[in-house]
């Protein structure tokens, strides 16, 4: 469902790539070294002094990867984002989105201050990173082993998590997904909205493929390229709980990303 704007301006050009090269250097070396002598200070009196570690966590992980993202965004510049401003201003709600490249995440977490996702169980094992999603209360992708306890405990407390303005955003196709059809979706976050009764926003993403691509390494920052973001559907809270099952949502989550796809194919005017 990538369905992006692209056109020719990088590919086979040995210049282009050593540019290419270069960028990516830099983003992936402002990973080590903005967290290492700037931000690991912020994170530790965080864990020591804050009086709400998560929020506190979440906060920090919004900063970390806003400059993330305006560092890619100065350097790739033939890559135009159309990001939708009324992004920032949900609270309180799920947001699910189709999932085309390892930016997603990092894009959502650079447009969200309060916010927790599902990561996968191997990075809650990661070094230091496992600790920072551990305390930024994020969720586990499975229940298993050891992630039952984990999951249960993050579960129960979405429902204040949401009434104070958090946002849980998913990829319900559970993986990286660039083809135009759409794939099985999860039902563990239309449970979670049923539970917790709050609305569900479906997000439509475009061309984060194209500036980095699935299977590569190095960003392809010289391509003329635009990135959507944007709003298709809003599906309201449940309050009388039992008029929307979870085959219900599961349904109009899928025909949202169908009316996506669409529009896209239409390049989104």
């Amino acid at each position: 469902m990538s369905g992006n704007s692209l056109q020719p301006g990088g590919r086979g050009n040995p210049v282009n790539g050593l540019l290419n090269v270069l960028v990516t250097l830099i983003c992936w070396g402002y990973f080590i070294f903005a967290f290492l002598f700037f931000f690991a200070f912020f994170y530790l009196a965080s864990y020591l002094f804050a009086a709400d570690r998560e929020k506190s966590f979440q906060y920090l992980n919004f900063r970390f990867f806003r400059g993330f993202l305006w560092l890619l965004r100065s350097l790739a510049p033939r890559h135009s984002w159309n990001i939708d401003p009324q992004i920032a201003n949900i609270r309180g709600s799920i947001i699910v989105c189709n999932h085309l490249s390892y930016l997603d995440p990092l894009l959502f977490l650079s447009l969200l201050p309060r916010n927790k996702t599902i990561v996968k169980t191997k990075f809650f094992k990661a070094p230091v990173f496992g600790w920072l999603v551990d305390i930024s209360g994020y969720l586990p992708s499975t229940t298993e082993g050891i992630y039952a306890g984990k999951m249960i405990q993050q579960v129960e407390k979405m429902s204040v998590f949401f009434k104070s303005g958090g946002n849980l955003f998913v990829f319900p196709e559970g993986t990286r997904n660039p083809d135009a059809g759409i794939g099985a979706l999860h039902k563990g976050v239309f449970k979670i909205a049923r539970m917790a009764k709050c609305p569900i926003h479906v997000l439509g993403l475009s061309g984060t493929d194209v500036l980095f691509t699935p299977g590569k390494f190095f960003f392809n920052t010289r391509l003329r390229n635009k990135i959507y973001l944007k709003i298709i559907e809003t599906i309201p809270s449940d309050t009388k709980q039992g008029t929307m099952t979870v085959s219900i949502l599961e349904e109009k989550v899928r025909c949202a990303f169908q009316k996506q796809k669409l529009l896209y194919e239409g390049r989104l005017v």
